[in-house]
């Protein structure tokens, strides 16, 4: 059996497409166009009321999803993540977190590892931080989390992002078939209802869009390889 398809390090935006990527975002955005923006609306519906999260509950791990450097620092919305996740920890609702993300764009070390440092400045101890530092995305952050949780047991995720960010995640993580439930960092930018918020919503509803368009295309077409990468 052949490996799933991965961006590399530090990839384009072309490059993370991956098998049926182009494909699938044409489609996307035909569909999106022909039926007059309703799977669109239909979507970002969706990401607005997944922005309020799932009600916490323990789990075998909290999974902060990655966030692209910059000058090799954590942003203020990678940063509000880990704020959020510590806050989690320290409650007692899992007993370690996982921190995801490779290295991308121009930045020398990975996401996984800036959050590490960060985590362990505040006092977390090294053994109760884990990374999955080869991903280039959402959809790669999970998968391989997947694979670690499969070789320990584990079958539980707090997942942890910014509020606009959960819909589309749960979506992905369901596709896999993981058992998450979503926490939303509530400090992460853009405020709501602001005009930056409002345009994150409407990529997320696309984004979102994208997604499901994807896995139907996929399994309409019947192609392992696609689909061993989203399921």
């Amino acid at each position: 059996m052949t490996q799933p398809f991965a961006a590399p390090p530090r990839a384009s935006f072309w490059q993370k497409l991956g098998p049926g990527g182009v494909a699938s975002l044409g489609l996307a955005a035909a569909t999106g166009l022909a039926l007059l923006g309703l799977p669109w609306a239909h979507r970002l519906r969706q990401v607005l009321k997944g922005a309020a999260g799932d009600e916490p509950r323990s789990a075998d791990a909290i999974l902060v999803l990655g966030r692209r450097l910059v000058d090799d620092w954590l942003t203020p919305v990678f940063q509000a993540r880990l704020v959020h996740a510590e806050a989690l920890w320290r409650q007692g609702l899992a007993p370690r977190i996982f921190v995801a993300g490779g290295t991308t764009g121009s930045a020398r070390r990975s996401e996984a590892e800036a959050a590490r440092e960060w985590l362990l400045a505040r006092g977390i101890p090294p053994e109760a931080i884990l990374l999955e530092d080869r991903s280039q995305h959402t959809l790669e952050n999970l998968f391989n989390v997947r694979i670690h949780l499969r070789r320990e047991g584990w079958r539980t995720l707090l997942l942890v992002s910014d509020p606009l960010h959960l819909a589309r995640a749960k979506a992905t993580a369901l596709g896999l078939d993981l058992e998450v439930r979503c926490s939303p960092a509530p400090d992460c930018l853009p405020h709501p209802g602001s005009l930056r918020w409002w345009e994150r919503a409407l990529q997320e509803a696309f984004l979102l869009h994208w997604y499901h368009t994807g896995m139907a295309y996929s399994r309409l077409i019947r192609s392992e390889r696609q689909l061993e990468r989203v399921t």
